[in-house]
């Protein structure tokens, strides 16, 4: 599994490089510093894209959790996780449920725990909403695990109102574009909504 997904992540490497006639970086240096190089180029480009939106907009675009999804979809784009139904459903079932347990506990109109600091309340909900964002993710079979973290943050507090969730939730399909761009460019058959895998 992980020399096939070795061979695939300098696919979409060489593939890339091919598309803009820069094949003799592939040849020239280290495959490891060129796959480095390749994270590093498309997770800053993404991130900063969507954070230069936020400063644009003045809407909160940018969210730790997407960070990680970047990760996942430029390192290891045929993951079942990194599947854009997987992507965008796992994040919507995160921020709905740290949202719904915000409400549960009252603790919508309160200042996140950054601020506050963690009281028995946020602690209901933060374990409410890590483990139904968990049970659901599993159950309707749309695991991408970035989610988790935006279902703990939501439910700290940083995000209280569903408004917050739509822009979020925006920026999460920013970067699905991107991916959808960058692996197709390379010739990666990267999954226009799912990936099909076997039932088990």
């Amino acid at each position: 599994m992980s020399e096939r997904n070795d061979r695939l992540r300098w696919q979409v490497v060489t593939g890339l490089l091919k598309h803009f006639h820069l094949e003799r970086w592939s040849e020239r240096f280290n495959p490891r510093l060129v796959l480095a190089g390749f994270n590093f180029i498309n997770a800053g480009v993404s991130i900063t894209l969507i954070a230069f939106i936020a400063l644009i907009s003045q809407e909160a675009f940018i969210f730790p959790s997407l960070g990680a999804t970047a990760f996942l979809l430029f390192y290891l784009p045929l993951a079942e996780a990194s599947a854009p139904r997987n992507v965008l459903c796992g994040h919507l079932i995160g921020a709905l449920v740290g949202w719904l347990s915000l409400a549960t506990f009252g603790l919508l109109d309160e200042p996140s725990a950054m601020i506050n600091g963690v009281e028995l309340p946020r602690v209901a909900a933060a374990g409410l909403a890590l483990g139904t964002t968990c049970f659901l993710m599993v159950l309707l079979r749309v695991v991408h695990p970035p989610a988790a973290a935006t279902s703990l943050m939501v439910a700290l507090g940083t995000m209280t109102s569903l408004h917050q969730i739509e822009v979020l939730l925006a920026g999460v399909v920013l970067l699905l574009i991107q991916a959808m761009v960058i692996n197709r460019l390379a010739g990666i058959p990267y999954p226009v909504w799912s990936k099909h895998t076997p039932d088990t």
